[in-house]
């Protein structure tokens, strides 16, 4: 692949787009039915943009003022108002999620997420059912995302260490509706989406959504992200007992990754390595003094590329879905969901590692010299699922007591295949550190022969109760999970055969609450929730090594939550606000019992997560809309190993003890709306054990805190065409957005950068 070599775009692309704004020009003389906010026109007065009362799990019986959990739910309004296009950008309006790197030279691909102090990545569902694969995640198709904080495995069985990220597509209905949106980066590149929305009968309607961008990465020089996307979805028998929704989405990505930069001259970087222990090429005294120079160097251009011409990444990800809702007699309701779904990624990376302190050509005096290693890395990983899930609700009067039922089955198999690639017997020429050549020409990773490849397969059914008498809600749910995991390694070329592994297993979460409503519009509530994260559960890899965290030998890791805290909905149930405590306890983890001995691992390790959780969202006045939280984090090993980032007393990698994020909008006048943000993360530990000598570490040890604002504008010039502005980074801070586990490769977040964007409605 060369398109990288310019920083043209593919005129394709740009036709492209042009061709979706200029569809909807051709249909803006048609009659619109929808109002100025993208929502179909079917009532009159106050309605919401920010806030939602319910979240699409049918397993949530209960409003989200009554249900004993914290949940975030970000909405297709604010996403829009912030034109936020991945799910990435869109997880920045809740609090408590940071993302992530690999380890070493490694980068980590597709959406990587820290959760409340666990990873998250394994819990990412659409419409209900997890959703796998290497890749970052884009909202074209997204009608809502809800964010289930606390663990979770009664919902969605394994691995819901601390809560999930749920998708819910956009579906069809009863209206006709058009939307496209044309933007222009100011880094380079555009941007093109069409929401179309036609009413074909009296109960049936089609919908389409497109998306296609060619667009660079901002901050950074070669790095760009390309694609298409196409999601059209069919509804029979809307408004009706029966309706049946037939949905597809097919996603192309066509991108040049971005391997990171050095950590070199980064607030908090310090140069300590070592000699080897023989055959070093320098004396203990040179090292000192390259150390030391480039302990004090500057950091490297923000804009560096340390790729090559052959750097890609292509992702194609494919769905069909059908989902069957039907309303029986009597009030029992039934929705029905298959779906199967492949996603592909095949990616060519070089990322930067360590810089070359420990070489003779190491000139403390001449920076220019300086270089930097490179390391390359292919991910060819495929993964399929085929799943069908069936949930059923009722209500019912038991004595003077009212019981929402919710109870069903799924049946799911998941695979994944990773080809592995190596590059042993080849050499990587190292980049200069402040200069590289983005036309070095690097050897490709070669096939080594070996491949990972594992299935689950399992069979679930839950039990859901909500019973309500008075001011008081009861609730409690049960999920058992029987699971049996393959694993069907293949070898190096030139290795001994591996065996096939397998483990099956049946496990139980569940959860219980009591809710207390002092008034109708507020709740008061205390919770406990259970998850299981079985061996090999977050990536379908069994191990036979003893010690090894997917020995299936060992029991699963647990996490359990207590939560109390309380919900109101102000103004009229315009606002909401919630508070809540959380304390998480993770135990089973694998920790190092003999400090000398590095192979003696047992199940004893536990670590406590614990904080509060701020919210408000909604409107403080029918022009006035907010999203806001707020998280504290506190994260201990409370029992662990002797030493090392597993020790007792460490914290939890990546998780900063505060975030906070706001976002507002004011419509000034008919017309005109203002708005604008902030965000703010404090340090991200990666060193996070305190008996850590930090005079000895080599790399950088944090990411330091930082605060982001953006603002936006948008202008009503007819009642069909809407003009915006964002600008994001206001004030041009410079920080990170996320550092591997080497501490020696970072990703910059964004510089301050705009779009333009035209909203057309037809």
């Amino acid at each position: 692949m060369t398109l990288i070599r310019s920083r043209k775009h593919n005129p394709g692309r740009y036709i492209a787009a042009l061709t979706l704004a200029g569809m909807a020009a051709a249909g803006a003389g048609r009659a619109e039915t929808a109002d100025a906010n993208d929502r179909p026109v079917t009532v009159t007065g106050h309605h919401e943009r920010y806030k939602s009362d319910t979240v699409s799990s049918p397993k949530k019986t209960e409003a989200l003022v009554d249900t004993p959990q914290t949940v975030s739910v970000i909405s297709k309004e604010l996403l829009s108002d912030q034109n936020a296009v991945s799910l990435t950008d869109a997880l920045r309006n809740t609090p408590g999620i940071t993302m992530q790197l690999g380890e070493n030279g490694s980068t980590a691909a597709g959406d990587t997420f820290q959760l409340r102090g666990f990873a998250a990545q394994s819990s990412i569902y659409l419409d209900g059912i997890r959703d796998l694969g290497a890749v970052s995640r884009d909202v074209f198709n997204i009608e809502q995302i809800e964010v289930a904080k606390g663990p979770a495995g009664s919902d969605g069985g394994r691995g819901a260490s601390a809560g999930y990220i749920n998708l819910v597509s956009k579906r069809p209905f009863l209206d006709n509706r058009n939307r496209a949106s044309i933007s222009a980066y100011s880094d380079g590149g555009l941007r093109a989406t069409i929401d179309s929305n036609v009413r074909l009968g009296a109960t049936s309607a089609f919908r389409l959504n497109l998306m296609d961008q060619d667009v660079d990465v901002p901050g950074r020089d070669y790095v760009k992200n390309s694609g298409y996307g196409v999601a059209p979805a069919y509804g029979l028998g809307i408004g009706t007992d029966t309706r049946v929704f037939l949905q597809a989405q097919v996603l192309h990505q066509d991108n040049v990754p971005d391997g990171g930069l050095p950590v070199v001259g980064l607030p908090g970087y310090h140069s300590h390595a070592v000699l080897p222990a023989t055959g070093a090429a320098i004396t203990q005294a040179q090292l000192d003094l390259n150390n030391a120079a480039l302990s004090a160097a500057p950091a490297v251009d923000g804009r560096n590329f340390y790729g090559s011409p052959g750097d890609y990444e292509k992702v194609d990800a494919a769905m069909a879905t059908s989902i069957v809702e039907h309303d029986f007699a009597g009030g029992v309701h039934m929705v029905n969901t298959t779906r199967y779904g492949q996603t592909g990624m095949d990616r060519v990376l070089t990322g930067v590692n360590a810089t070359n302190v420990l070489t003779a050509a190491f000139n403390p005096s001449d920076p220019a010299t300086w270089t930097v290693a490179r390391t390359r890395q292919r991910v060819d990983q495929h993964n399929r699922i085929l799943a069908n899930t069936t949930n059923f609700t009722t209500s019912l009067d038991v004595g003077s007591w009212t019981h929402d039922l919710a109870t069903g089955f799924e049946l799911t198999y998941e695979e994944q295949r990773t080809v592995t690639y190596g590059t042993t017997g080849l050499t990587i020429p190292a980049a200069n550190l402040y200069h590289p050549n983005v036309n070095d020409v690097l050897p490709a990773p070669v096939a080594t022969g070996a491949a990972t490849d594992g299935d689950t397969t399992t069979v679930s059914g839950y039990v859901f109760d909500t019973a309500r008498h008075g001011p008081w809600l009861l609730s409690a749910g049960l999920r058992l999970d029987n699971y049996t995991l393959h694993t069907n390694n293949t070898a190096a070329t030139g290795s001994a055969a591996l065996a096939p592994l397998k483990d099956s297993r049946t496990i139980a979460s569940w959860n219980a609450g009591v809710v207390y409503k002092p008034r109708s519009n507020g709740s008061v509530y205390i919770s406990y929730a259970t998850s299981l994260t079985p061996p090999g559960g977050n990536n379908f890899q069994l191990s036979a090594t003893a010690g090894n965290i997917a020995n299936s030998a060992l029991d699963p890791a647990e996490t359990d939550n207590l939560e109390i805290g309380t919900k109101w909905d102000l103004f009229h149930d315009h606002l909401s606000l919630t508070a809540a405590w959380y304390d998480t306890q993770a135990k089973n983890e694998l920790t190092q019992a003999d400090p000398l001995d590095p192979t003696s691992f047992i199940q004893f390790g536990k670590r406590e997560v614990s904080g509060i959780e701020l919210g408000a969202v909604g409107q403080l006045s029918p022009r006035w809309s907010v999203s806001a939280g707020l998280q504290t984090l506190h994260t201990e090993v409370t029992q662990g190993a002797a030493t090392g980032n597993s020790a007792q007393g460490a914290a939890a990698r990546w998780s900063p003890d505060l975030t906070a994020t706001v976002w507002t909008t004011y419509k000034v006048t008919k017309r005109l709306t203002i708005g604008g943000g902030a965000s703010y993360t404090s340090d991200q530990l990666l060193v996070v054990n305190p008996a850590t000598d930090m005079s000895t570490y080599n790399g950088l040890p944090k990411i330091p805190s930082a605060v982001v604002a953006n603002v936006m504008a948008s202008y009503d010039l007819t009642r069909r065409v809407e003009l915006q502005i964002n600008v994001y980074n206001l004030f041009d801070e410079t920080y990170i957005q996320s550092l591997n586990n080497g501490g020696s490769r970072v990703t910059l977040g964004q510089p301050r950068t705009a779009t333009l964007t035209a909203h057309l409605r037809f």
